[in-house]
């Protein structure tokens, strides 16, 4: 940008780097922008669809003026601020896929908007540098000259308000930044360096040329530009503003002038301390102010007695050194307390989640027991006196805590039947709790009869399990853990495999003769037997059979190949993780450093990342075929080939018949063509699962509709992941089939174990897909693939799926694997549910409290908000998932409600 260069280099202009507070997503930073406050990190949800800003701010200050404002740009500010505008024009922001018409319906504007002199605010935002970065990174060949672009526009602007200098009374002022940076991976959200730094420029004939060696770049806050928009501007400063005056902005002024605008600045923050900050008094900041107001009242003082000696001025040089020290302390102390939390209603959430999670852990005998009960007694705590007297009494509670606080809070601002509902559902769920309990608590001899009672021996693997899920959670109480929680799992993944390493050694190779039968985990008790015969006299026949075939050596049923296999599966598992953590580096301390998926995506190794790609949608096409039917297949092959031409179109990988650089499109056609067969195996999956739960309850058809829907799942998937991870999803097919063939089945693992296993594989593939706990990871482009313009809820389920693809495949499999179960454990999708669920419940249960009791803590807006954020959504994600299998829980729907 050689003009923007010249001008800071040797024009008359302040440049600055501006720092922004995470989240730096684009609402929260237009809000700081012009509020001059700090948002909270729900604005990154509110995000996708902004409502009213109500909050005093820069925009309706000036319109409360009589100024008329004109804006251009990201529809985000027309949703800010309606009815502000005297004239706008706003373009979709998240359509991701648009750099070049969206940013063209802003310029087309400009040479009529820059000959008329009918408005007093001219607001531009420019949005494709912004999607080049979310569609190909920093580094894209598309960077450059959108750079020289913006150049062009901003040299158009600067020149004309140059030529009109002369005809108004005061100059014009020109002021170029960003709303956030950007990541090296092209995205924005969280907190590193490339992301909270933005340029800050101020163009206005009014400033002194530069002249001599250039100074270093200031570090300022993004939230002082609404501050010292308003003090130029001649408007109140924004009620909820933290920011300092840019004093370099007004250094042209009298020191009179100068010291009248920093003592506006410190009355504005010293108010604002007041309200929020009941010792203020005592604040070192308010007492630094009050003491540059004395001293500035004896400078003006003796500038009415109108002396106008060296004293005075060496005295106004020490009032303004006060008054920005001043400042400098309550802005900074301010941006600290500044965070007021609805406490009233985070502990009403937190009770509700604890509630839940005990009920699940006390639930967990018969839930995982051979008829998988999940009952929840509601008739009797409901109409129970105690039910009755905690409602009364968390009523009152609420109307005593709603009419006293001062504070906004959401739960006091709901309606009060939705209150009462809440009110309802907390002491129902108390008194079901301690229902639970009272059964817990009978006496043994009472509980000989309960066929979950049966008490079951631990193994090596099961200690493993429980210590790694105790584990996680107590590191999620430290804030690198959090930030590096990919380390985490690629360790427990680790060790899972050189358990089972262990496991199939000793049952392969060590075992005696009489000791290879089924594990007694496994094997159910003459009692548990007779229990299931009157829910089903086939599954107890199958049951024998597998009692009796148990006592044949092992040896006479697996080959000595399959033995082999199985003793070199964890192996080569481990093998394959430790490919996929070179390809990406997530996380905070490596981020930075370079990757196998960089050295991909550069432009000079487009070849070979076309051919990675090739071969990794062959090989997802061989594993995924051969459980399909012959059309799905069809289908599968034609889906794999239009997400290559697909990649293709849009020029992230070339086709070997092309020597030329091709014109890059949206590839609209190639993703469309994708989805079609995307929909149309899920819809021949989905038939087939019909057909088993309605008209018969053949376990066949059900594990071939469940298998189509998966493959449909996996095409979606390599549509939406970047090429560079498509080996991401060749290596999941391939641990999920070897894991299968020569381990869970063979060793015979419960359901409640593979579940296990399942859920942590999917954690750890979350993370090789470049996922972190930071917003920046998320990738924004794949929610607009196959999309010409912005669509709300297909982008924003496109966007989660691509997130969340590796646990929701690694849930829909384990889905599919207990489905084949089912002959001989009919309560296996029952245990896989709960035992989902509960794996779930029990780190976001904790992860609530923990962020609740933290929240104060210095990393909460940067580490762990994002975390929250990311569980809140999974959670979500894991409720659609538990549906689904409990739909598929062919036991559960013959036992109907219990």
């Amino acid at each position: 940008m050689p003009y923007t260069t010249q001008l800071i280099e040797r024009g008359t202009s302040h440049s600055f780097i501006a720092e922004a507070k995470p989240p730096t997503v684009t609402m929260p930073r237009i809000k700081a922008l012009t509020t001059g406050s700090i948002p909270g990190f729900i604005d990154v949800i509110m995000n996708l669809n902004s409502p009213a800003l109500l909050e005093d701010n820069l925009i309706w200050q000036a319109k409360t003026a009589g100024k008329r404002i004109i804006f251009y740009g990201d529809d985000t500010w027309v949703r800010l601020f309606p009815k502000h505008f005297a004239e706008h024009d706003g373009t979709t922001s998240f359509f991701v896929s648009d750099y070049t018409e969206v940013d063209d319906n802003v310029t087309r504007h400009l040479d009529n908007v820059l000959k008329r002199e009918d408005w007093d605010l001219l607001i531009l935002h420019y949005l494709g540098l912004d999607h080049i970065g979310h569609l190909s990174g920093p580094n894209s060949r598309l960077v450059g000259p959108k750079l020289s672009e913006m150049d062009n526009i901003i040299k158009k602007i600067h020149t004309s308000l140059l030529s009109k200098e002369g005809e108004v009374a005061l100059p014009r002022l020109l002021v170029v930044c960003g709303d956030h940076g950007m990541s090296e991976t092209g995205s924005h959200g969280g907190s590193s360096e490339g992301e909270v730094h933005t340029p800050l420029l101020f163009v206005s004939s009014a400033f002194d040329r530069r002249n001599g060696p250039q100074k270093p770049t200031e570090l300022v806050q993004q939230t002082d530009l609404a501050v010292t928009l308003a003090i130029g501007l001649g408007l109140p400063i924004s009620r909820n503003s933290v920011g300092k005056l840019l004093l370099p902005v007004v250094q042209q002024k009298t020191m009179r002038e100068q010291l009248r605008y920093l003592h506006l600045n410190g009355f504005q923050l010293s108010q604002l301390l007041q309200e929020n900050t009941p010792a203020y008094e005592k604040d070192r900041g308010f007492e630094q102010f009050k003491m540059a107001e004395k001293s500035h009242g004896s400078w003006i003082k003796l500038y009415l007695e109108g002396n106008t000696s060296e004293v005075l001025m060496n005295l106004g040089k020490k009032v303004l050194k006060q008054y920005l020290e001043a400042i400098k302390t309550l802005s900074s102390s301010l941006s600290k307390q500044v965070a007021q939390y609805d406490l009233y209603s985070m502990v009403v959430g937190t009770v509700i989640v604890l509630e839940v999670l005990v009920l699940l852990l006390l639930s967990i005998p018969k839930a995982l027991s051979p008829r998988a009960e999940f009952e929840v007694p509601l008739s009797l705590p409901l109409c129970s006196l105690l039910f009755y007297l905690l409602c009364l009494l968390l009523c009152a509670m609420h109307v005593v805590l709603c009419t006293s606080t001062e504070s906004l809070c959401y739960f006091c601002s709901i309606s009060w039947p939705s209150a009462v509902g809440v009110i309802m559902l907390v002491s129902g769920l108390l008194c079901v709790i301690l229902s639970a309990l009272e059964k817990r608590c009978l006496p043994p001899k009472l509980l000989v009869k309960n066929p979950a009672a049966t008490a079951s021996s631990w193994s090596e693997l099961d200690v493993l399990i429980l210590a790694g899920t105790v584990g996680h959670v107590t590191s999620l109480g430290a804030s690198s853990f959090i930030e590096e929680e990919h380390q985490t799992w690629y360790f427990l993944v680790s060790t899972l495999c050189l358990a089972l390493c262990q496991n199939i050694c000793r049952h392969y190779f060590l075992a005696k003769e009489h000791d290879l039968q089924l594990p007694s985990a496994a094997r159910p008790s003459p009692a548990e037997v007779r229990g299931t015969s009157s829910r089903s006299k086939s599954d107890v026949d199958f049951s024998q059979d597998d009692l009796k075939r148990a006592t044949v050596p092992l040896s006479e049923n697996v080959s000595g190949s399959e033995k082999w296999m199985g003793l070199a599966t964890p192996w080569v598992i481990l093998i394959c993780c430790r490919l996929l953590r070179s390809l990406n580096q997530t996380g905070v301390q490596w981020a930075h450093r370079p990757d196998f998926g960089h050295w991909l995506t550069s432009s000079e190794h487009k070849a070979e990342l076309s051919l990675l790609a090739s071969v990794s949608l062959v090989l997802i096409f061989i594993l995924v075929q051969r459980k399909c039917s012959l059309v799905s297949k069809i289908a599968m092959a034609l889906g794999l080939l239009g997400v290559y031409s697909y990649r293709a179109a849009i020029g992230n990988v070339i086709f070997p018949w092309q020597h030329d650089s091709k014109d890059i499109s949206k590839g609209i056609i190639e993703a469309r063509f994708v989805y079609v067969f995307v929909l149309g195996i899920v819809f021949t999956g989905t038939k087939d699962l019909l057909k088993s739960q309605v008209l018969s309850a053949d376990s066949k058809v059900k594990f071939i509709g469940l298998w189509e829907i998966y493959s449909g799942l996996v095409l979606l998937a390599a549509l939406l992941l970047r090429p560079h991870n498509l080996p991401v999803l060749v290596f999941c097919l391939l641990i999920q089939a070897m894991m299968t063939k020569y381990v869970w089945k063979p060793l015979e693992f419960d359901a409640a174990q593979v579940t296990i296993m399942h859920y942590w594989f999917g954690q750890a593939f979350f993370f090789f897909q470049g996922n972190s706990n930071g917003i920046a990871s998320v990738d924004v482009a794949a929610g607009f693939v196959g999309l010409d313009n912005y669509v709300e809820i297909p982008a924003i389920f496109l966007t989660g799926f691509a997130t969340y693809s590796g646990p929701l495949l690694w849930a829909i499999h384990l889905l599919c694997y207990l489905s084949s179960e089912v002959s001989r454990n009919p309560a296996a999708i029952g245990h896989g549910c709960f035992c989902y669920a509960l794996l779930r419940s029990i780190p976001v249960v904790a992860y609530i409290i923990l962020v609740t009791a933290m929240r104060y803590h210095l990393f909460i807006w940067s580490v762990f908000s994002p975390k929250l954020l990311y569980e809140g959504v999974h959670i979500f994600i894991t409720a659609a998932v538990c549906m689904f299998f409990t739909a598929m829980d062919q036991n559960h729907l013959r036992k109907g409600p219990v």
